[in-house]
């Protein structure tokens, strides 16, 4: 005679580590999107002034 056995497992998520998964994937996503607009925003003003003229811009931004 066979005696049939049935087990039941359980998972548990690691709350934590879901969490900061998550959370590093949306930093990740928030930067690459302020690099493209970034660069978006250069390429723009370097169109519009020229290298020179946005390279002069850029120095006096800085210096005053």
């Amino acid at each position: 005679m066979t005696t049939n056995t049935q087990t039941t497992g359980r998972t548990q998520a690691e709350v934590g580590y879901e969490t900061s998964t998550f959370a590093l994937g949306v930093g990740i996503a928030t930067a690459a999107m302020v690099g493209l607009w970034a660069t978006a925003c250069m390429a723009s003003a370097v169109m519009s002034n020229g290298l020179g003229g946005t390279i002069k811009a850029m120095f006096t931004a800085i210096t005053g």
